[in-house]
C-alpha cells in the first residue's frame, strides 16, 4: 500500500520532492451576497506518483472545490497548491493553460464529449491542439488502453454510456498526464457498468503510474482505490487507507 500523508512539514517550500499534487494549509473562502462561505479551511495533502484517492463527503464538503484547486480551475484563498512542483499561484494565463494540457486530464459525470466527432476525433482533439506528432499512432493506443479500437469511426451517439465514458478516459489520457482528475466518473452508469469503469481506472495508475484524484458519492466506486479521503464541512475528517 502506498502511503498517503495528510500533514505536510514545510507548507511555504516551493519544491514538493516527489508530490504529483501538494495542498499546504489551503482555504477556499467564497463571498457571499451577505457572509463569505468557506469551501475548504487549512487542507493539507500531498500526494504522490501512481497514487488513487477518493474523495467522498456530502454535496458542499468541499471535495469538487478540491479537485478543481489541484486542476488549476481555481485557486486557494490562503496556502498553496503545488503541481507536480509547480505553485498555481500568479501564474499567468498562458502558463496556466500549457500547466493544465500537458500535466493533467480531466473526465466528467456527463462525458463532455462533441458530438459532431468521432471516437477516434475526440480523443485526437488534445493532441491537435498541443501540437503533437503521430497523433494516429497515439490516438491508436490510448483507444486499445480502453478496448475500444473497433470502435473508433463510431459517433458519439451510437455508443453505451460506458463506452462514451471509456473514450473520455482515452481523451484525458492521450497526452499522458502525471496527474488524472475524475467528478463523479459513474455518476451517469449503472452499477455493472460503473465497476467496469472504475477496474478500468485502475488498471491504468497501475500500469501508467498516473495519479488519480477522484470525487464521488459512491462508496462502492472508492472501494478500488488506495486510499478514502472523507471531508466534511470544507476539512479532511478522515483517511481510509485500502
Amino acid at each position: 500500500m502506498r502511503t498517503v500523508s495528510q500533514t505536510i512539514d514545510h507548507p511555504t517550500q516551493q519544491q514538493s520532492g516527489s508530490a504529483v499534487v501538494d495542498f499546504a494549509s489551503v482555504s477556499k473562502i467564497y463571498e457571499g451576497e451577505t457572509d463569505k462561505v468557506w469551501a475548504l479551511r487549512d487542507v493539507s495533502l500531498r500526494v504522490g506518483a501512481g497514487e488513487f484517492l477518493a474523495f467522498v463527503g456530502k454535496s458542499g464538503c468541499g471535495k469538487s472545490t478540491l479537485l478543481n484547486l489541484a486542476g488549476a480551475m481555481d485557486f486557494p484563498t490562503s496556502g498553496e497548491v503545488h503541481i507536480d512542483g509547480v505553485s498555481t499561484r500568479g501564474l499567468s494565463d498562458s502558463t496556466l493553460t500549457k500547466l493544465r494540457r500537458d500535466r493533467i486530464g480531466f473526465i466528467f459525470q456527463s462525458f463532455q464529449l462533441l458530438h459532431t466527432l468521432s471516437v477516434e476525433e475526440n480523443v485526437q482533439l488534445p493532441l491537435l491542439l498541443a501540437g503533437a506528432a503521430n497523433t494516429k499512432l497515439r490516438v491508436a493506443d490510448a483507444l486499445q488502453s480502453v478496448e475500444l479500437q473497433d470502435l473508433a469511426h463510431r459517433m458519439p451517439h451510437q455508443l453505451s454510456g460506458g463506452q462514451m465514458q471509456r473514450v473520455a478516459i482515452a481523451r484525458a489520457m492521450v497526452l499522458r498526464p502525471k496527474l488524472l482528475l475524475a467528478d463523479e466518473p459513474t455518476g451517469n452508469l449503472d452499477t455493472s457498468t460503473g465497476q467496469s469503469v472504475m477496474q478500468l481506472l485502475r488498471r491504468l495508475c497501475d500500469s501508467t503510474q498516473t495519479t488519480i484524484l477522484m470525487a464521488t458519492h459512491s462508496l462502492e466506486s472508492a472501494e478500488i482505490t488506495d486510499a478514502v479521503i472523507r471531508m466534511r464541512d470544507g476539512q479532511i475528517d478522515d483517511v481510509v487507507r485500502s
